[in-house]
C-alpha cells in the first residue's frame, strides 16, 4: 500500500481545501455561527412581539369596559391612576422602601 508523493500531494492539498471551506462555511458574514446568533435574536422578538400583543389586549379590553362606563373598572382606574377618594374617605398612602436592616 505504497502511496506515491503526487497521490500525497493530492490527497493532503484536498483535505487542506476541505477544511478551509468547512471553516469558512461556518465562520464567515453568511455562515453557520451568524446564522445562530441570529436565530437567536429572531426568537427574542418574536417573544417580546408576542408579550407586547397581550399587553395591547388586555389595554384594549380595559378601554372598552371604561367606554362601556362600568361604574366599578372607573371608580377603580379613578383611585389606583388619578388618586382620587370617596368624600369622608381617608387615603393613606404605604412607602415600600428597601430595608438594609432586615438583609
Amino acid at each position: 500500500m505504497n502511496v506515491s508523493k503526487g497521490k500525497k500531494f493530492f490527497l493532503y492539498a484536498f483535505l487542506l481545501f476541505l477544511t478551509i471551506g468547512i471553516f469558512y462555511w461556518i465562520f464567515n458574514d453568511y455562515g453557520l455561527v451568524k446564522y445562530s446568533s441570529i436565530r437567536n435574536e429572531v426568537d427574542t422578538l418574536k417573544q417580546h412581539l408576542s408579550d407586547v400583543e397581550m399587553e395591547n389586549e388586555r389595554l384594549k379590553n380595559e378601554i372598552d369596559s371604561l367606554k362601556k362606563k362600568i361604574p366599578a373598572k372607573i371608580e377603580r382606574v379613578a383611585r389606583e391612576n388619578y388618586g382620587m377618594k370617596r368624600q369622608n374617605e381617608l387615603r393613606i398612602e404605604v412607602d415600600e422602601k428597601e430595608s438594609d436592616e432586615n438583609q
